[in-house]
């Protein structure tokens, strides 16, 4: 006994002597931009433990001791971590008609590679936590891109992964091609309650963090210039879904413009309506009444969908032109809004641009950048690790030039990406 007690003791306090303390590091920050209190601090020190953020406090209280780590961002403006709360690592190009393609022609392999490199270019644009809202078609893939990237085994954001996501049988695609062919979809198909209710099970049980669904999917515009969208969901089958991702603790995230579609997502007690880009004044009341978030993705609708739709509708009507007064008017009625891109059809890395056009249509900077920051990480339920520069989070910091609150196009251009304590990229201080 007192033989195994010697050792015992012993072990101990080799494992107490190999355990180095967390590595501490000092980053001055000319300016710091405190997004919970939306005030801009000048002369700050942040003090990193390892991983996290110790203290944040005026230069005067901090004293940096000599041969200490230190990081001088004097002369930037510091942020915290950028959050995009809808994108597709797994679609490069797809509006440039690489969707058929990727799905035929690319094995799981393949796009999950690509994917890697897409993660790492929206890390290096500032972006250090993500949403990704399904794989279209790589199965579960992104589980696997998480799984590395937490073990820290490729660069990359933060992720909370969707999987496969759900849509109905000719709600999603691939389409159009002869029902002789046998061709995979973009998303897992179902076609009742209990088939529903199984895909969450199984989506839950591969990985997934949370459920993407589809309320809607094809539309079509009128004659007079009005856009109709077409359900894809019941009621029941929303519900079903609903019902089963929130016993397992999972958020469910809806893809819908408007229409009945959406009505079934609201009525059915999603969390996230995905772009609603054609809110109507009931749905924009049953969404603040029942705190649902609205996820805008702006941008994605600016570029060669503008020019599709004012051809299939003759110029009378767009989706990017019914998506401003939509925003603008969920804005004014205060529902809860967080930053997403919906990056992939558009390259990786250059999502920042959603900015201009939050800004553009009606949002202060600063109620953007929490947007990205506070607002998103409280819809993703990690408001105490990420989304802001404070003592317990994540040490997850970004640095651009000038003041983003007078040129919201500085984050476009951010010079300075940390993650978790580890600097990604600096072009400051070389």
């Amino acid at each position: 006994m007192k033989r195994f007690s010697f050792l015992t003791l012993w072990l101990g306090l080799c494992a107490c002597a190999w355990a180095a303390d967390p590595p501490v590091t000092y980053v001055r920050a000319g300016k710091l931009l405190d997004v919970r209190s939306g005030k801009m601090l000048t002369d700050q020190v942040i003090v990193i433990r390892g991983e996290k953020i110790e203290r944040v406090a005026g230069s005067a209280q901090v004293q940096i001791p000599a041969g200490a780590s230190a990081l001088d961002l004097s002369r930037a403006t510091v942020l915290p971590g950028l959050i995009d709360a809808h994108t597709h690592l797994f679609l490069t190009g797809e509006d440039n008609g690489r969707y058929d393609e990727q799905l035929l022609k690319e094995s799981w392999q393949y796009r999950t590679i690509e994917a890697v490199v897409n993660a790492k270019r929206d890390l290096d644009a500032g972006f250090t936590t993500m949403r990704d809202v399904e794989t279209e078609g790589a199965m579960y893939s992104d589980v696997d891109v998480r799984n590395a990237i937490n073990r820290g085994l490729i660069p990359g954001p933060r992720l909370q992964v969707a999987t496969r996501a759900i849509s109905t049988t000719g709600g999603y695609p691939l389409e159009g091609y002869s029902p002789e062919v046998t061709v995979p979809s973009g998303a897992q198909i179902v076609d009742s309650p209990e088939e529903a209710r199984k895909a969450v099970r199984e989506q839950v049980k591969y990985g997934a963090d949370l459920i993407k669904i589809y309320g809607t999917h094809k539309f079509h515009f009128t004659a007079d210039g009005k856009m109709i969208s077409m359900p894809t969901f019941t009621l029941e089958e929303v519900l079903a879904i609903v019902n089963e991702a929130h016993s397992e603790g999972r958020k469910v995230a809806c893809h819908a413009y408007g229409g009945a579609g959406l009505k079934n997502c609201l009525d059915g007690g999603v969390d996230s309506i995905e772009h609603g880009l054609d809110l109507d004044d009931a749905a924009v009341a049953e969404m603040v009444a029942k705190g649902i978030w609205l996820v805008p993705t702006l941008y994605v609708y600016e570029g060669s969908t503008r020019a599709e739709d004012d051809a299939a509708s003759g110029g009378k009507v767009s989706r990017a032109s019914l998506h401003e007064p939509s925003f603008r008017k969920a804005l004014a009625a205060g529902v809860k809004i967080a930053f997403g891109t919906d990056v992939g059809p558009f390259p990786h890395g250059t999502q920042a641009v959603e900015f201009e056009y939050m800004t553009k249509f009606g949002m202060s900077p600063l109620a953007a950048i929490q947007c990205a920051t506070t607002r998103a990480a409280e819809l993703m339920g990690w408001s105490d690790q990420v989304g802001a520069i404070a003592p317990g989070t994540f040490a997850d910091i970004i640095a651009v030039e000038g003041n983003p609150l007078e040129d919201i196009k500085q984050l476009e251009q951010v010079k300075f990406v940390m993650k978790g304590g580890q600097v990604v990229r600096n072009d400051l201080t070389k």
